[in-house]
């Protein structure tokens, strides 16, 4: 399975969702690439969008390998397997979220600006990304909904590893994914055109979706 970009990627998704229609839905798109995603999620539904900002918080010296990921309201996920084998500080991980924390804050004002978060009290939060490998980013996500007031948390993606909702139990109350290829490489590598999103391609996007429904 191959997806042409995430505009591809978001519209197969979307079939895999319409289950959810007649449900209070906010779309949840993660900056940046996960936006351009969950846009033709909200449209096929004809749901509301809005970001949920997480940052990946990356090992030092190896900042591909998550050790965790924090979100927006103070929501703090660790990885506790990758920090039990890697030779870390208290410290060493303190500096990573404090650098984080402010790229965080940057990027909410960013995509927000002068808009205000979209409620989600007694409603299903749809968390969206281009992607799943490690799951820390996704994990800060949902609890961050949850923080939010979200009545259920729905979290889907184009692509995961073969047992995601194995390794992903308890994040969502329902996990959804087109594609578990195996063997399960970089998300990027299922995609014919990866290329990085702008902000000003998120903030398009923002403004192109559909309006809050009732």
């Amino acid at each position: 399975m191959r997806f042409v970009d995430r505009v591809d990627a978001g519209r197969q998704l979307a079939t895999r969702l319409q289950h959810l229609g007649e449900e209070p839905v906010v779309v949840l798109g993660l900056p940046r690439g996960g936006v351009l995603v969950a846009l033709e999620v909200a449209r096929a539904l004809d749901a509301p969008l809005d970001v949920i900002v997480v940052r990946k918080l990356g090992v030092p010296r190896q900042p591909e390998l998550a050790m965790g990921a924090i979100g927006e309201g103070g929501v703090r996920i660790v990885n506790d397997d990758v920090v039990h084998h890697t030779p870390l500080s208290t410290e060493d991980l303190g500096a990573v979220e404090a650098r984080e924390r402010v790229e965080l804050e940057r990027r909410a004002r960013r995509f927000r600006g002068s808009r205000s978060r979209v409620p989600l009290e007694d409603r299903t939060a749809l968390v969206v990304d281009d992607g799943l490998a490690t799951g820390s980013t996704a994990r800060a996500a949902c609890a961050v909904a949850r923080a939010q007031g979200a009545s259920r948390v729905v979290l889907a993606v184009p692509v995961a590893p073969p047992r995601w909702t194995v390794s992903m139990s308890g994040t969502a109350d329902e996990l959804v994914a087109v594609a578990t290829p195996d063997p399960f490489f970089a998300i990027g590598r299922f995609y014919d055109d990866f290329s990085q999103a702008s902000d000003a391609a998120v903030l398009a996007c923002l403004e192109r979706a559909p309006g809050p429904r009732g």
